[in-house]
């Protein structure tokens, strides 16, 4: 038996701040739990999982005495996005070249239908898909915070909606650390049109510098991760090929290494090192690591020719910080008796996201390892680390055993 499908009606569009009231009342009064509570109540987990997929597919969720419609949150946001590009609430087929009809959080849904759907409830499972779901929503807003009033401000209160979603009153499951990073979540897809990825870049470097470190931080390491990736898998270890092939990543890797180079010159300045001087470190070297000389080499590259005063910028402060970065560098090594980003690659980061999430429903465990956890070796103490090379083995071991699905 497989979940059928439901058509969304046309609905009206809906303001920014309307759709973050909306999705405000959502996570933080008894929705979650009246509607996992009804559920829950199915005769098995499959028709459990049917109650929930009907309420993904219509964006209609009903607790209680409270009704929420999200319909025209969806219909409005997903179409702005659609119209520079991106296709955040869908998944792109390689078989078939097409967009998925169904959403990602539907088509995991689906794949624990298939694979649980004769057991007994399991509400955790059931309260991590939801979280899941709601997290697209908030990734599809995170694409929105510039049409309307101060996109700073509309990115923290992002934030505090993914901080409502991640409390005790959920799940339990963390996904992401921050909004910056449901951006990633939200265009790292394969994409035919690429056209958006040039305008959003223009407006990430409107944001204040806090919002595009953190940006940066996520977009370093996971292009750092991509491209390696690419590197081995997809071009034969050829960098012509694999910059010729990658003319919308280069930019934002550029425009990521010029901002952590930046944060890293800023806490230079005796008494203004924060706390994440570290990850910033990390987070450069994780950037080069592809490709380190289209970055810090004498010459241009022409897939970087649109973004050539980042590039200078970068490599006029790395030289400046040259042999300081070099002994710095070496505390993130890669080691056997470790985790490393660095040994980590992969093609897509929401495909890393869906993989960690996808093992929690398998199990039925709700876990705090984030994706951004994923991204960096810090902390390195005994428990982040087991936890981190686990996620990686399982990762890695999934993609070995079904190398046909993206």
């Amino acid at each position: 038996m497989r979940p059928g499908r439901k058509a969304e009606p046309s609905t009206p569009a809906i303001s920014f701040d309307g759709a973050c009231t909306l999705l405000e009342a959502a996570l933080t009064g008894t929705l979650r739990q009246e509607v996992l509570g009804d559920a829950a109540a199915a005769r098995d987990f499959g028709h459990a999982l049917l109650r929930l997929r009907d309420c993904m597919a219509s964006h209609a969720w009903t607790g209680g005495e409270q009704h929420i419609r999200l319909a025209p949150v969806v219909a409005t946001y997903d179409s702005h996005a659609r119209q520079h590009g991106f296709h955040v609430l869908h998944d792109w087929d390689g078989t078939v070249d097409n967009v998925n009809e169904d959403t990602i959080a539907v088509d995991v849904l689906t794949y624990v239908f298939e694979q649980r759907g004769t057991e007994q409830p399991d509400g955790v499972s059931l309260a991590i898909l939801l979280d899941y779901y709601f997290l697209y929503i908030l990734a599809l807003l995170s694409v929105k915070v510039w049409e309307e009033g101060d996109p700073d401000e509309n990115l923290d209160r992002v934030n505090q909606l993914l901080g409502h979603l991640q409390s005790p009153a959920g799940s339990g499951h963390r996904f992401v650390d921050n909004a910056e990073t449901l951006l990633l979540i939200a265009t790292s897809h394969y994409e035919l049109d690429e056209q958006g990825y040039a305008i959003l870049l223009d407006r990430v470097r409107r944001l204040n510098r806090e919002h595009q470190t953190k940006i940066a931080l996520s977009h370093a390491a996971s292009l750092g991760g991509h491209l390696r990736f690419g590197f081995e898998a997809t071009y034969g270890r050829d960098l012509g090929y694999m910059r010729n092939d990658n003319v919308v990543d280069y930019p934002w890797l550029c425009y990521a290494l010029a901002t952590l180079m930046r944060e890293y010159a800023r806490v230079r300045v005796p008494g203004d090192a924060p706390v994440h001087e570290d990850l910033v470190v990390e987070g450069i070297l994780n950037g080069l690591s592809p490709d380190a000389n289209a970055f810090i080499g004498d010459h241009p590259l022409a897939s970087l020719s649109v973004c050539e005063a980042d590039r200078s910028e970068f490599r006029d402060l790395f030289h400046d910080h040259r042999q300081d970065l070099i002994e710095r560098f070496e505390e993130h090594r890669p080691s056997s008796r470790t985790y490393s980003p660095l040994s980590f690659f992969f093609n897509f980061s929401y495909n890393v996201l869906k993989g960690m999430v996808v093992d929690s429903l398998i199990w039925g465990d709700a876990r705090t390892l984030t994706f951004n956890g994923m991204l960096t070796g810090i902390p390195r103490e005994e428990p982040a680390v087991k936890a981190k090379l686990t996620v990686a083995s399982m990762l890695m071991g999934y993609a070995r055993v079904h190398p046909e699905r993206i």
